[in-house]
């Protein structure tokens, strides 16, 4: 069927590769042309660029001449020349689609000529990538290639200052990981005075290893935290308690779901262990919560594959890269579960204060685009959630890599010395083999196995990821065994060694198909680059969690059944199949989790927009009085309103006046003579005329300067403070609003419904509230913005924080500076040139 519709219809991708072909033949058009140039012209090339595009000439107008300079410029400086199929690549880069390009074919080289070309408009472009490492590496060798055209490069470390980044930001192209911008963006949405502020306007993203961020890591929130105080002692007696319990008698695991339930019994346990009536009792909340997270942390999560413990700590392992994460902590108590678990300190639990999924966050760039080896098998994710279509990019020479179909065994022990056995032969001919395993756990059995058979070996997993590209680079050579995680090594080529062709060329060998089959081509990937030879097999067994998962029992049955035992192993195209429904099963089920998780995000999306637009409103603006003058006259028409009646008799308005003296006027500016007799409109006019006079009055007493920096305190410090608190009731309305379901309501359009009217309940509160303080406050000569919470911490990020790291401290304006002193915002300018002004 779908070949038959690839005749009706055309096959969509070849049509992409035919337009730009097109393309791609006017570059080539142009070699001899710009061969002719001086290396001193290449600069003069970029200016006029940039005189063209502020003339009115599109970027688009210019690809064709621009690609044409970066790659003679690439000849020049890197003494690498773009192969037809890279300006391919880099043509669908620049025009916001992701250019599938396979392992070996140059797909940093290719982001330099759309980098280039965006980097015209002088509004920034960001070149994301997954580690420091890599980020580190591409700028440094693919900045000799700007500079020589006239471009400054930035690289956005984990560590820098706040003037290091901006200069950084500030360069025509910066480098850098996901986790770092999306952090440096929620930053400056917390920041007190808008010299603080390090990113530009988000204008052009390329995305390198675009399934890794986009898809792997959709979900994962980048969090700004503070510390919220909360006992230790309730997660060590829930952890004692479930050190009690045993599988099936006390609790149920699902290994499907990974759910697990406390069953009749193991709820009778806890009423008796912690002396209760009822569990379920609207008392024991709290308790249930504990009990639930304990046992979570017991049955589910597992040392060395879920997380591991490190220097006292326990650490999340990706379990798509394998990479340990930093910094990061599992939510709504489950880490101290872990903690408690381990026998380790308690950590304290954290407070929200700002939030953002890697999918709203990329979201927000005009213009974004992608590169990896692996995207074909989510094209419908990447073009319904980001707007990008995915080309698949063809190499450059044909593969010739040996793709053998997978063995699978009766028992994990079977498929183990399988492997160990395949290894040894190959080792003992020099043919390099690169293994890969899913979990940490699998990598050091497989160590333990080879070093009995006495193979050496290089293990590459989440506790020695800091020599990831040492390894990787030489797990090309002869007679090289490498054990990796996952994808380990993303970005880093295998290159062979000498006479290791003639041998077959880089073996991979998987030990378990992962949930993923974009995973699975990942590693595959890593052998046949630049038309290399390969092979590449995985070995499979019964006892595999994917198996397990995915009704193997049949299966099983079968090879009972034809008498087979661990050393026979079934090589079958209907089993490779039923994996790779099962995959494809796990896949699905995944983007709709993904979906629905967007779908929740865009709801705190639209708020956080909105926030951020007024908090920047607020540092931006030179005199704020409008605005608060406004937020008076919304909260003054409330009050009016609601204690006004078309029954004059029963108006209430004293309850006006005793509002107004309460919160806005003195008992001498108004009183219930001036108001009465009245309509409503006028009454609201009547008590604007007279907070106007006061604010004047407010005015005269302090100096212009004081009063404007009076204002931006109290707005900056009141809609911080209801932000942070609307983020935790969000938080909490969304962790319970699945329970809508039972009463036949949609949750998802209940969690819309009461965020808005939450949100608009917000937006009042800061109206009141600021109203309140400017109208009332007495206002000190030494003002001070001032953060709302302390010790915050940039949590979630693999690469970002160790959750050691202060926040900066706001400037606080002294009156003892002298104007030739140095500024004490840390600006290292005099005092008179900065906050002095």
């Amino acid at each position: 069927m779908p070949g038959l519709l690839t005749k009706i219809f055309g096959d969509g991708n070849q049509k992409q590769l035919n337009r730009l072909q097109k393309i791609v033949d006017k570059i080539e058009v142009l070699e001899p042309e710009f061969e002719k140039l001086a290396d001193t012209d290449f600069h003069k090339k970029t200016e006029e660029f940039k005189e063209r595009y502020r003339n009115g000439e599109t970027l688009d107008d210019m690809l064709v001449e621009a690609f044409a300079v970066v790659r003679e410029a690439s000849k020049r400086v890197l003494k690498m020349r773009p192969f037809p199929v890279q300006l391919m690549g880099a043509i669908a880069l620049h025009q916001g689609n992701i250019a599938e390009m396979k392992t070996g074919e140059g797909k940093t080289l290719a982001s330099t000529m759309p980098a280039y070309l965006n980097a015209i408009s002088e509004k920034g472009v960001h070149i994301i990538t997954v580690n420091d490492y890599l980020a580190e590496r591409d700028a440094k060798e693919m900045g000799e290639l700007y500079q020589f055209l006239g471009l400054t490069v930035g690289l956005n470390g984990n560590g820098l200052t706040k003037d290091e980044k901006r200069d950084s930001y500030y360069c025509d192209i910066t480098y850098g990981t996901n986790n770092e911008f999306g952090f440096d963006y929620l930053r400056d949405n917390m920041v007190l005075y808008k010299e603080q502020m390090v990113q530009r306007p988000l204008n052009f993203a390329i995305i390198d290893e675009v399934d890794s961020i986009l898809i792997d890591e959709a979900r994962t929130p980048l969090i700004i935290s503070g510390s919220a105080e909360k006992s230790a002692s309730m997660y060590q007696r829930a952890n004692g308690f479930v050190t009690t319990l045993q599988n099936e008698t006390d609790y149920t695991y699902d290994v499907k779901t990974k759910g697990v339930q406390l069953t009749e019994e193991g709820i009778n346990k806890a009423e008796r262990y912690f002396t209760i009536e009822n569990l379920f009792d609207l008392n024991n909340v709290s308790l249930t919560h504990h009990i639930n997270q304990a046992l979570k942390a017991k049955a589910s999560m597992h040392r060395d594959t879920d997380y591991v413990v490190e220097e006292g700590e326990v650490v999340i392992v990706d379990q798509f890269t394998g990479r340990l994460m930093k910094g990061r902590r599992y939510s709504d108590g489950l880490h101290q579960a872990i903690e408690a678990k381990e026998g380790l300190q308690i950590q304290n639990e954290s407070m929200t204060l700002a939030s953002i999924t890697f999918q709203n966050f990329f979201r927000m760039y005009q213009k974004l685009s992608g590169m990896t080896g692996t995207a074909k098998t989510e094209e419908e994710e990447f073009r319904n959630i980001y707007a990008m279509d995915v080309i698949a990019i063809p190499t450059n020479q044909s593969i010739v890599r040996d793709d053998k179909a997978d063995m699978i065994y009766k028992s994990m022990e079977g498929k183990f010395h399988a492997v160990v056995a395949d290894i040894k032969e190959r080792y003992e001919n020099g043919q390099p083999v690169l293994v890969g395993t899913v979990a940490v756990e699998t990598s050091e059995l497989i160590a333990q196995l080879l070093k009995k058979a006495g193979v050496k070996h290089n293990v590459l997993n989440a506790k020695n990821h800091y020599r990831e590209a040492e390894i990787i680079e030489n797990a090309g050579q002869p007679g090289s065994v490498t054990i990796a995680t996952n994808m380990a090594g993303r970005g880093t080529d295998i290159k062979l060694g000498e006479g290791v062709i003639e041998r077959g060329g880089l073996a991979v060998i998987g030990t378990e198909r992962h949930e993923s089959r974009r995973i699975d081509n990942q590693l595959r990937g890593r052998s046949g680059r630049q038309g290399d030879p390969g092979m590449t097999q995985f070995f499979l067994s019964m006892e595999d969690e994917l198996m397990r998962r995915f009704g193997s029992d049949n299966l099983r049955n079968m090879m009972e059944r034809l008498g087979m035992d661990d050393s026979q192993p079934l090589e079958s195209k209907m089993v490779s199949r039923a994996v790779e429904s099962a995959q494809k099963r796990v896949e699905g089920n995944n983007f709709d989790a993904r979906k629905t998780v967007l779908s929740y995000d865009d709801v705190l999306r639209q708020q956080r927009e909105i926030i951020y637009k007024q908090r920047f409103d607020v540092i931006d603006s030179e005199n704020l009085r409008e605005i608060i003058e406004e937020m008076i006259k919304s909260t003054v028409e409330r009050v009016v309103k609601s204690h006004m009646f078309e029954d004059e008799e029963n108006q209430e308005l004293s309850s006006i006046i005793d509002y107004l003296h309460g919160n806005l006027l003195d008992v001498e500016d108004i009183s219930l003579s001036d108001i009465e007799g009245k309509d409503t409109d006028e009454i609201i006019e009547v008590i604007m005329d007279k907070v106007k006079v006061k604010y004047d009055q407010k005015e005269v007493e302090l100096t212009s300067e004081q009063m404007r920096e009076f204002e931006k305190v109290i707005l900056l410090r009141t809609v911080d403070s209801k932000w942070m608190d609307h983020i935790d009731q969000m938080d909490q309305l969304r962790q319970g609003i699945h329970l809508r379901a039972y009463g036949q309501n949609d949750p998802l359009q209940e969690y819309q419904a009461e965020g808005f009217a939450m949100f608009e309940q917000m937006v009042i509160s800061i109206e009141e509230e600021v109203s309140k303080y400017v109208m009332k406050a007495q206002i000190r000569e030494n003002l001070q913005r001032q953060e709302v919470a302390k010790n915050t911490q940039a949590v979630s990020g693999g690469d970002d924080s160790d959750g050691k790291k202060k926040s900066k401290k706001p400037y606080i304006k002294k009156e003892d500076i002298g104007r030739n002193e140095p500024c004490p915002c840390g600006s290292g300018k005099k005092y008179k040139n900065c906050h002095g002004k």
